[in-house]
């Protein structure tokens, strides 16, 4: 018997890496010697550099990058090999960096993660990852860009640096000096969100307000996002509120298709793909997922979603064991799920969390007992 142990973080609980070896354990116990395949795993959110780079043997790298703010910080990204990289936008320009007092979309700058790029790059990364969630940025990507050599000017032919508040004063955008290895890489990007650039639904409207925005200022970073639209498209011919996601990150969504051909996907698609998940699940009786807590929000883009729809395309059955069970999780049947537990099954909350590793570890040899009367 082939199984593959999968599953995404028990956030404050169990890590992925525990909960395979629990499982490993409890296999081993069941049904005495077989073949187990354990990979770490996560859905584009925080920690995933960390599951991919476990996942293939990677390292982290660590850079000096400027913050939202333009503080200079020690950041990193992940190097999977020595033409694969995986970077979060969070660690370099995430929301979590800035105290809320300071928040401030207007003057906040993607700058960082073009920094983490632009290293990348210069170190052989030709394909290159990236999750744009949790940024503390609406400046459409320009900070990125300029990291990468792409400059903004207004109609005087000055400079912009590539804040929220230079959105409005976007005159020109001039590629040309755009890094040669950025033109050479393929980037794909981790989106799970699909809103356009500007809009009731766009960038500035939908995620300025967590950043810090005011009443005053989502007007304003919103008349500058409709102008800095308005000039890609007459640039280079693309309306980018018609790219599904281009909203993403305060308008990072934008950026990345627009000057660089990335590809969008959803993060945990995105994973899977990198890690070659495909060719691991070859020849398995089972797949064995599971998150802390499965319920209708796990149906969107969330690891138990995305390899049950694995499952369902090699036809190899998927058990979710979660810790938990909320409203709507049955929908995950819809996406390949086989069977979903509850670790927390008849027990109370409050007192599973105590013991976490023990109840999983009960639960695991109580599955794979029913799997032997099959």
């Amino acid at each position: 018997m082939k199984l593959v142990f999968a599953s995404d973080s028990f956030k404050g609980t169990l890590t992925s890496e525990q909960t395979s070896e629990l499982l490993n354990k409890a296999a081993q116990e069941v049904f005495g010697e077989c073949d187990t395949v354990s990979v770490n795993v996560a859905d584009g959110g925080e920690g995933t550099i960390d599951a991919v780079i476990k996942a293939l043997n990677g390292t982290r790298q660590y850079v000096d990058v400027h913050d939202p703010l333009n503080n200079i910080i020690k950041s990193f990204y992940g190097k999977i090999d020595e033409e694969r990289a995986i970077i979060e936008m969070a660690p370099a320009s995430g929301l979590t960096l800035v105290s809320e007092d300071k928040r401030n979309p207007r003057l906040a700058t993607s700058y960082g993660t073009g920094e983490l790029v632009r290293d990348a790059l210069i170190n052989g990364a030709r394909d290159i990852t990236i999750a744009i969630g949790g940024s503390a940025t609406n400046d459409g990507g320009m900070g990125f860009a300029r990291a990468l050599g792409i400059e903004f000017y207004d109609k005087n032919g000055n400079k912009l640096e590539g804040r929220g508040e230079d959105l409005l004063n976007v005159y020109d955008i001039d590629m040309s000096g755009l890094m040669p290895e950025a033109k050479a890489a393929h980037f794909t990007v981790m989106c799970d969100v699909t809103n356009p650039l500007c809009g009731s639904k766009g960038a500035t409207y939908t995620y300025g307000r967590q950043k810090g925005a005011s009443d005053d200022d989502l007007g304003f970073l919103e008349k500058g996002m409709q102008n800095y639209r308005d000039v890609i498209k007459e640039k280079f011919g693309k309306d980018a509120d018609k790219i599904s996601g281009s909203g993403a990150a305060g308008g990072m969504g934008a950026a990345l298709s627009i000057y660089l051909n990335a590809e969008m996907k959803s993060g945990i698609e995105a994973v899977l793909d990198v890690i070659g998940f495909d060719s691991l699940i070859k020849g398995a009786d089972y797949i064995i997922t599971g998150e802390g807590r499965a319920d209708i929000q796990s149906t969107y883009g969330k690891v138990v979603s995305g390899i049950g729809k694995r499952g369902l395309k090699y036809e190899t059955p998927v058990i979710a064991l979660c810790g938990s069970l909320g409203d709507g999780y049955e929908k995950l049947y819809d996406h390949g799920v086989k069977k979903i537990i509850s670790v927390s099954e008849g027990e109370e909350i409050s007192k599973v969390l105590t013991s976490p590793s023990e109840y999983y570890y009960k639960s695991a040899i109580k599955m794979f007992t029913e799997l032997v009367g099959k």
